[in-house]
């Protein structure tokens, strides 16, 4: 595959509620921080989970709509979500730049919210 999935995100309005139900429910375990920007989710309610198959994390807070999604690995964010547009998308987010590191969102022809991420040069 050239593009795998490498993280996911489950977001709500309440992230420790959601961390409680999935630590329980699937035996998670979470490293709260930041996430990469606070259009993800408030400072300090991003939890990463590591034990879950690949990488993830739970967060949100009050004001973030619920929502499930991925994020598929690129090698230039910005020319993804370029290309998602030229192809029916819409950019929703991003690229959204934490050190060389960056995501975005975007929308598919039918909806469906889809996350991009990689290691970029810093710019």
């Amino acid at each position: 595959m050239s593009h795998p999935v490498v993280h996911f995100e489950i977001v709500g309005g309440g992230p420790a509620a959601l961390r409680d139900y999935y630590a329980a429910l699937f035996g998670w375990e979470f490293q709260v921080g930041d996430a990469v920007t606070e259009e993800v989710s408030r400072p300090g309610e991003y939890g990463f989970v590591g034990n879950a198959g690949i990488n993830g994390g739970v967060g949100g807070g009050t004001g973030f709509a619920p929502r499930v999604l991925f994020y598929v690995g690129v090698t230039d964010v910005e020319a993804a979500l370029r290309r998602a547009e030229e192809l029916g998308g819409e950019r929703v987010m991003g690229p959204a730049r934490a050190g060389d590191f960056a995501v975005g969102h975007f929308t598919d022809p039918e909806g469906n919210l889809i996350g991009v991420a990689g290691q970029e040069e810093t710019r």
